[in-house]
């Protein structure tokens, strides 16, 4: 008798990566005082990699630590805080693969479940993207089920989130996360935060004193357009399709806020706490704390490419219309919220050139309801100039924008080199304090980008961009509200870094000719 066994090996990997960002900073985000100097710093971020692959299961790790170079003293101690943290942490169980005769389920060419920690990216990042730009980046805590059948993609998406798994806590109350454990009271004493409470302040700043009619404060500035709150829950679904030249893919996002009650906490006597109350403070009180106000994404992209880039040369297009409604993050009823993209790349060899047209709609001087669009929890750098003076944590116009644009590009075997120009202007009506309108140029950008991949691990590149703003800017932007206020700002900003990339691969072996 003849027995044959097949035996399948577990696949590890393991890679990392270093990348350092020096950064002067003049003008980025936002216009900057006049009189004011440059800013100039290097951030780090060190990330390691593990994967582990075994028949029908996938696993990953990805483990971060995101810091500024001297933030830290040469010698810490653990009230110095702790800045490594979990990146991403999934498993990937295969429940149908048409390729795996081990797999008896039939009827599906490939389906998976991704449970975990992970990073979401889809279609160009515009809306959903792992933000990587960022040091820190962005990743959801979610499951994933993930489909792939006669050329459709299918993905649906639900992630919930809750602060603490503590015995005695009860209800789904969901309180936004980096939240400061103490702040300044009404009368400036340094007092511990209400528990289940978003405390406001003047401006939103952690220095001031705590204020009815302020803003919330965070412990750390919000770095995103998503910063400001975070969502209680979300489904997601994205359906993507080929033929031939096109892709069609859609997308359906509803994202979930808290329910939130203006509350304070304290006494006449030692000062009042104010801020934004998610989670009830006593079994007494009747608000309705389980609610949502519900968010609601949907759209279709559309990319066809023609011609080949080595005869006439190829051409690619690109069209996206996407729309919002239900409330917002502040239970505000959203109405006539949309976003439209247009684009088409030539590419000749190693020259590609695109002209674009991007308007995100916004609210006007008057309007009741919130038409202005939140482009969800995508990577902006990208798409609205490399500044980022819209949709991140700067802020971005309450008028929304207008963005036609020009890039070039040259892609070589190690060398990537493009210029990138950007004009900007608001899409509604602005007043300012005195109740006239402002002008809705806002300005013009210019970006500069040089890449270089040095070997297999490593890369190297600098970055340069002008932000040529008129005196509307600062107004749009929320710095000013007269045009008095508004000149004590420069209206040109400039920014450069230089980042080193290094990405190991830990278990590569190089390949080795074997004389005969």
């Amino acid at each position: 008798m003849l027995l044959a066994y097949c035996t399948t090996k577990a696949q590890f990997t393991l890679s990392g990566q270093l990348r350092t960002r020096t950064e002067v900073r003049n003008g980025l985000g936002n216009l900057v005082l006049k009189g004011s100097k440059p800013a100039v710093f290097t951030s780090q971020r060190t990330r390691l990699n593990f994967g582990y692959k075994w028949d029908r299961l996938t696993f990953g790790v990805a483990v971060q630590d995101v810091r500024v170079w001297g933030q830290d003293a040469s010698s810490i101690s653990n009230a110095d805080g702790n800045r490594l943290m979990l990146h991403e942490g999934w498993a990937d169980l295969t429940l149908f693969n048409s390729a795996d005769t081990t797999i008896k389920a039939k009827g599906i060419d490939l389906m998976s479940l991704k449970v975990g920690r992970q990073e979401l990216i889809y279609d160009d990042v515009r809306l959903i993207g792992n933000l990587d730009w960022l040091q820190q980046a962005r990743r959801h805590d979610m499951a994933l089920l993930k489909t792939v059948h006669k050329g459709w993609q299918i993905d649906i998406g639900y992630a919930f989130n809750q602060n603490t798994d503590a015995f005695g806590y009860t209800g789904t109350g969901y309180v936004p996360s980096n939240i400061p454990a103490y702040v300044k009271n009404s009368f400036g004493t340094l007092v511990p935060t209400p528990a289940g409470m978003l405390p406001m302040a003047t401006a939103g700043n952690a220095a001031n004193n705590s204020s009815k009619t302020g803003a919330p404060v965070f412990m750390n500035p919000p770095t995103t357009n998503g910063g400001n709150q975070d969502y209680k829950s979300f489904a997601s679904l994205y359906i993507s399709k080929k033929i031939k030249q096109t892709k069609f893919s859609a997308l359906f996002f509803n994202d979930n806020f808290g329910k939130y009650k203006l509350d304070s906490a304290g006494s006449d006597a030692t000062g009042y706490v104010y801020g934004r109350r998610f989670v009830a403070a006593s079994a007494a009180d009747p608000f309705n704390y389980k609610g949502m106000n519900q968010r609601y994404t949907y759209g279709l992209m559309i990319n066809q490419t023609i011609g080949n880039a080595s005869g006439f040369g190829k051409i690619a297009f690109q069209g996206a219309f996407y729309a919002q409604s239900g409330k917002n993050r502040d239970g505000i009823k959203m109405k006539n919220a949309y976003h439209y993209a247009l684009s088409a790349t030539y590419q000749k060899g190693k020259i590609s050139i695109t002209p674009g047209y991007e308007l995100l709609s916004g609210n006007d001087a008057i309007t009741a309801t919130d038409e202005k669009f939140d482009p969800l929890y995508g990577t902006p750098h990208r798409h609205w100039g490399f500044m980022d003076y819209f949709y991140v944590g700067t802020g971005s116009p309450a008028g929304g924008l207008k963005n036609p644009y020009f890039k070039v590009k040259y892609t070589g075997t190690a060398l990537t080199a493009g210029v990138d120009f950007h004009l900007f202007s608001i899409d509604k009506d602005m007043k300012k304090a005195d109740g006239s309108f402002i002008g809705k140029n806002l300005g013009n950008e210019l970006d500069f980008l040089l890449n270089y991949n040095m070997n297999k691990f490593t890369n190297i590149e600098l970055g340069y961009s002008i932000m040529n703003a008129t005196g509307n800017m600062a107004i749009a932007k929320g710095q000013a509200t007269t045009d008095a206020a508004a000149a004590n700002y420069r209206k040109t900003g400039n920014w450069f870094y230089a980042m080193l990339r290094f990405s190991p691969d830990f278990l590569y072996t190089k390949p080795v000719a074997i004389k005969q």
